[in-house]
């Protein structure tokens, strides 16, 4: 998205350092993009450090991800402490990010969503049922992400057994050697109703958006959500846990539906697959509408030109 929007903007785009370039964006948090940084600023150029990282969404993660989330967010400021502007999903990353003490610029960019591309398509529903053995009637629990405990996965696997007239399907991979016993455990689970499919292209998952009849998304920690993006501009009913990063961007029962507990959740499980509660969809897909790719591509070419002037 960023190289695209900076493309159709007139900016020549390279990847390769040895090329001359005035400004330098950084994705990640690698040693190898901490050193461009430097390389950058002894040579007088200006730097962009995107910060998706933080402290917050690397705990309760990989095993001992929380013995060293204190090096891992000294090692977040020294990285984001090299640009000269620091764009960040919202407000609430923006934040975390000022309570760690970082003194320089930090704006509010979206990640983006493709609202032409995520759109419902009732066409792929029946085969992409079948190929996961799905009837037409029955009602289907959609979640995706890593193996983290962060994402709410043991919650999911409750749900699956309270809840066995629904079927319930999990995208996403982590190998068993970078996550702890009891998610290892969580994610072996047999039951009727519970499917761990792995990683799939985005293709696949494209199309589970227009096949599954609710995104069921129970993480307790984001800079945003990618994926809740791209189920709301999909049109199917979503369904979050209540934590603030949606605060200031996501309405509960208006755009989507919070939960705070799995208590919470099993209700408002029940409410939307009887249709009980009101369908949110609309208005769901005007908020991934707000953030679509092209709007957030205009917002960084307008960084892009600040910053090249002195920003």
């Amino acid at each position: 998205m960023q190289r695209d929007s900076l493309e159709e903007n007139g900016v020549q785009v390279t990847t390769d350092p040895r090329e001359d370039y005035d400004i330098v964006h950084l994705n990640s948090i690698f040693p190898s993009d901490y050193r461009m940084a430097r390389r950058a600023r002894r040579k007088g150029k200006k730097v962009i450090y995107h910060a998706h990282s933080t402290r917050e969404d690397f705990e309760n993660s990989f095993v001992g991800s929380n013995l060293f989330a204190p090096l891992f967010q000294k090692w977040l400021v020294k990285c984001y402490s090299q640009g000269d502007l620091i764009l960040t999903p919202t407000e609430y990353s923006r934040s975390l990010l000022l309570q760690y003490g970082i003194q320089k610029p930090i704006a509010v960019l979206s990640n983006g969503v493709d609202t032409f591309r995520f759109q419902k398509n009732l066409s792929v529903r029946s085969k992409f049922r079948r190929s996961y053995g799905f009837t037409e009637a029955d009602k289907v629990i959609l979640s995706a992400g890593l193996y983290f405990e962060r994402k709410g996965i043991l919650d999911f696997v409750e749900l699956a057994y309270r809840l066995p007239q629904y079927q319930f399907i999990w995208f996403g991979y982590t190998p068993d050697i970078q996550i702890p016993a009891k998610i290892r455990r969580a994610v072996r689970t047999h039951l009727p109703n519970l499917t761990f499919a792995g990683y799939v292209p985005p293709e696949e998952l494209k199309r589970a958006y227009s096949s599954c009849d609710l995104f069921f998304f129970p993480s307790y920690e984001e800079t945003e959500g990618l994926v809740v993006l791209e189920a709301l501009s999909s049109e199917i009913p979503v369904l979050l846990r209540d934590i603030p990063v949606y605060q200031d961007w996501l309405k509960n029962r208006t755009d989507v539906y919070k939960g705070r507990n799995i208590y919470e959740f099993e209700g408002l499980i029940e409410g939307i697959l009887t249709r009980s509660l009101p369908d949110l969809t609309v208005s769901g897909r005007k908020r991934a509408v707000e953030r679509d790719v092209l709007c957030q591509a205009g917002k960084l070419y307008g960084y892009y030109g600040q910053l090249a002037q002195g920003y």
